[in-house]
């Protein structure tokens, strides 16, 4: 299967691209109006900083950033937005591609931000969790028990 296989930015892309094609070619009904698409992009630039803070929390405590090998982890990162998501990285993503549907402004890309949390659960965040229990045993299960996977 391609678990731990493909990087999140790489699913992120690719249902922005789906996203878009619904926009295109199906469009069911504009829902926000042009002139207020702009908060589209402004959801962007705010989950996009939250991600790079988080990105730089795991550099500050000097483990692996690589979403492919969860192995390598060094520490548990539990500060900063740790605390509210287990996930906020991949959160984040899936905020980025909100605003985007949001930017293009038909409801029919909304359809598909479930399917992008589902594919990101399964694809990525499932078996990293297997990972982080067997690395870190105890301490990992209690931070999941306190932590919810999302939010």
């Amino acid at each position: 299967m391609l678990k731990l296989k493909i990087p999140p930015p790489v699913y992120l892309a690719t249902f922005m691209g789906l996203v878009w094609l619904c926009h295109q070619y199906f469009p069911l009904y504009v829902l926000i109006p042009e002139t207020a698409r702009f908060i589209g992009l402004i959801i962007i630039a705010i989950f996009a900083s939250l991600d790079l803070w988080s990105v730089l929390l795991f550099f500050k405590s000097k483990t692996t950033i690589n979403p492919l090998a969860p192995k390598n982890s060094q520490h548990l990162v539990t500060s900063g937005m740790y605390q509210i998501s287990r996930n906020p990285m991949y959160l984040g993503l899936a905020f980025i591609l909100f605003g985007w549907a949001i930017h293009l402004g038909s409801l029919s890309g909304f359809f598909l931000l479930p399917l992008f949390v589902l594919v990101l659960t399964i694809q990525q965040i499932k078996p990293e969790e297997v990972i982080l229990e067997e690395k870190f045993g105890e301490t990992y299960l209690q931070y999941k028990n306190q932590v919810r996977r999302w939010i």
